[in-house]
């Protein structure tokens, strides 16, 4: 599937999680339901290019997919046994609503796929992987996991999911704040993907930013009153993110760092949409979205880079330290004290990050603080380990780039 025409490789992104979620919910059997999809995709890679894609392409193809399930499920001596539900459910409208109060699709799904019966970071891997069209890959860099592991997990929720028989039913209104901590993470790692994809040619894949925008505000309008404040946090976080989009890369898609970013291209729009939901979420207490808002505001606020409140920053990191525990938040705080401590400063917070030997960011910004320090050698072994463990191509063009520099110095 990785040399799908292009109208088909998008409809691929829009339509495959809605296609495989669909047939989960009605044949309760998640591999199948994956494999059929799979079927259903390779016919449209075969059919549309030469009699044109169908006006209804998400219905065409799960309306095939359910056909190739029924005839698996015959083939397995199962369809004889199976209730009359199942049948009824498998000859239906292909697209059905459930009579649920969430008119997106996609978010209904995503509501359904984080089921309690699963721990959390199961419930995320799972809808990543089955919805939103994630690699095994991507979710493994997104958890700082190898990927064996998060392969080792995908497949165990999966089991867990056939073998106690867990409903894959839209949650009742009532239900819906107990999954709501794991609907937000995955809107968040999604958003996250698409702001640094971890692999291909683009350094940013802009349809799963503003899906993942999209499908945060629409949570929280939901949620209506219910909705609480790391909902505004975690939407303010990805606007102001999201504003800076056009300065991050040149005209040629390369990187462009935040202190060398040209901010009149930032979406000031979007900031000053973003600003008051940061204050928002403030309120209810420094929670990791609220902080992380907090510290793009401080960006977004600052007139030029050298006006950046980096003591802040740095403060607000170390809250984040307190809360997360999470090794680039503590790399990230590594380099705010860079900033206005010094690259010494830096690399002394840095020692203690073993646990991000195999991540090039790590490497990456190491690197940049040896050569502040004039340590060519120990800077180029750095760029040399970050370059091998990148998998983005605009990052590695522009590590190959800082290490070139060093090498002709």
């Amino acid at each position: 599937m990785d040399a799908l025409p292009t109208q088909l490789t998008q409809t691929y992104r829009d339509a495959w999680g809605i296609v495989v979620a669909t047939l989960i919910r009605l044949t309760g059997d998640i591999h199948l339901a994956e494999d059929v999809a799979q079927d259903a995709f390779a016919a449209a890679l075969a059919q549309w290019p030469r009699e044109g894609t169908p006006d209804q392409p998400r219905a065409w193809l799960i309306t095939v997919a359910k056909r190739k399930a029924i005839n698996i499920l015959k083939r397995q001596s199962r369809w004889e046994g199976a209730s009359q539900d199942l049948e009824a459910r498998l000859t239906a409208d292909p697209i059905e609503r459930d009579g649920s109060d969430i008119d997106d699709d996609r978010l209904r799904l995503i509501f359904t796929c984080c089921h309690p019966a699963l721990a959390q970071e199961a419930q995320v891997a799972l809808t990543l992987r089955t919805l939103c069209g994630l690699t095994t890959e991507e979710i493994a860099r997104a958890f700082l996991v190898p990927l064996p592991t998060m392969a080792q997990r995908l497949v165990r929720a999966k089991h867990k999911v056939a073998a106690a028989g867990i409903p894959f039913e839209v949650p009742s209104p009532k239900e819906r704040p107990g999954r709501l901590d794991g609907v937000m993470t995955v809107l968040y790692l999604l958003f996250n993907e698409g702001y640094a994809a971890t692999a291909g040619a683009g350094l940013i894949r802009a349809d799963l930013c503003a899906e993942a925008i999209r499908l945060c505000a629409l949570v929280r309008r939901l949620m209506g009153h219910h909705a609480p404040a790391e909902l505004s946090s975690l939407l303010a976080l990805m606007l102001l993110h999201d504003a800076r989009r056009d300065a991050r890369t040149t005209d040629s898609g390369d990187v462009v760092l935040l202190e060398d970013q040209d901010r009149s291209r930032w979406n000031h729009a979007q900031i000053e949409r973003a600003l008051p939901l940061v204050e928002e979420g403030l309120r209810g207490g420094p929670t990791p979205y609220a902080l992380q808002a907090a510290i793009a505001a401080l960006h977004a606020r600052a007139p030029n880079a050298a006006e950046t409140d980096w003591p802040q920053i740095a403060a607000l990191y170390g809250r984040m330290e307190e809360v997360t525990d999470s090794p680039l938040v503590s790399l990230n705080r590594a380099v705010a004290v860079a900033m206005f401590q010094g690259p010494e400063a830096g690399l002394a917070h840095m020692q203690h990050l073993s646990s991000l030997e195999d991540h090039h960011l790590f490497h990456s910004a190491r690197a940049a603080l040896l050569a502040k320090l004039g340590r060519t050698q120990d800077s180029i072994a750095a760029y040399r380990r970050a370059l091998a463990l990148a998998s983005n191509d605009v990052e590695k063009r522009f590590l190959q780039g800082r290490l070139d520099r060093l090498l002709d110095a």
